[in-house]
């Protein structure tokens, strides 16, 4: 779905790693917010966290993000959750999540970086919002299909840069069954990477090489940003 044009672009270089910490421990201040501040009780704190972990985030970081996300602690500024629609070049939509503490500064930004596309396009239209999940599990042979019904979830695909030995897959939920599928896919024996809301596209857009090129600069320009925490777009 939205995000699959930066799988391959995974491997974190060193001049980026302030940016993706920045980006797990707001992650995890909105994983809070908008649950429990005990991951025992809230899934997506939960996979957050170990994802900040997995990045070599110290505890004491995580701990001030969780803090943040009631408003306590030295640092607790108040964060919104700002979501922008427009175009790529080619006509590819996009939709852009970003979390900050002043809109007045992220909104002119967003429009720069727009300036190759079409800032505030109305997209929204062309996605269906949904509750997204990606896991892994231990056995290759398990059908997606199967484990998808069994779950509740309501669609299903194979999850890319998968260890051959181990089954992926990205489950697709009605918002309000999120939380539910999750532990219902912990239960079977899944290890849930990624547990979050978001949008996914009716249809895909398909773009030669070149075309695709450009799109993916362009929306690396944005997924740079300070503030940007989410992009979801319909390229194929």
């Amino acid at each position: 779905m939205g995000r699959q044009w930066l799988q391959k672009k995974r491997e974190i270089n060193a001049n980026k790693r302030a940016k993706i910490t920045t980006k797990l421990v707001r992650e995890i201040t909105v994983a809070a917010k908008l649950g429990a501040p005990d991951p025992a009780m809230n899934a997506r704190l939960e996979v957050a966290v170990e994802a900040a972990r997995k990045a070599s985030v110290s505890n004491d970081v995580i701990t001030r993000a969780i803090k943040k996300a009631s408003g306590g602690g030295a640092d607790g500024a108040q964060l919104e959750l700002v979501t922008f629609e427009g175009m790529a070049p080619n006509k590819v939509p996009v939709i852009v999540e970003c979390l900050t503490d002043n809109r007045n500064r992220t909104a002119p930004d967003m429009r720069s970086l727009f300036r190759d596309g079409q800032f505030g396009a109305k997209v929204l239209f062309l996605f269906d919002h949904v509750g997204t999940i990606e896991a892994t599990h231990a056995d290759a042979s398990l059908d997606r299909e199967s484990a998808a019904i069994e779950a509740g979830a309501q669609d299903v695909e194979a999850l890319e840069d998968t260890p051959e030995d181990h089954c992926g897959a990205r489950f697709f939920t009605e918002p309000a069954d999120l939380d539910a599928v999750a532990r219902a896919l912990k239960a079977a024996g899944w290890k849930v990477t990624t547990f979050e809301m978001g949008y996914r596209p009716k249809d895909k857009v398909e773009l030669s090489a070149e075309a695709r090129t450009t799109v993916e600069e362009f929306l690396e320009a944005i997924d740079d940003h300070d503030d940007c925490h989410r992009i979801y777009t319909a390229l194929a």
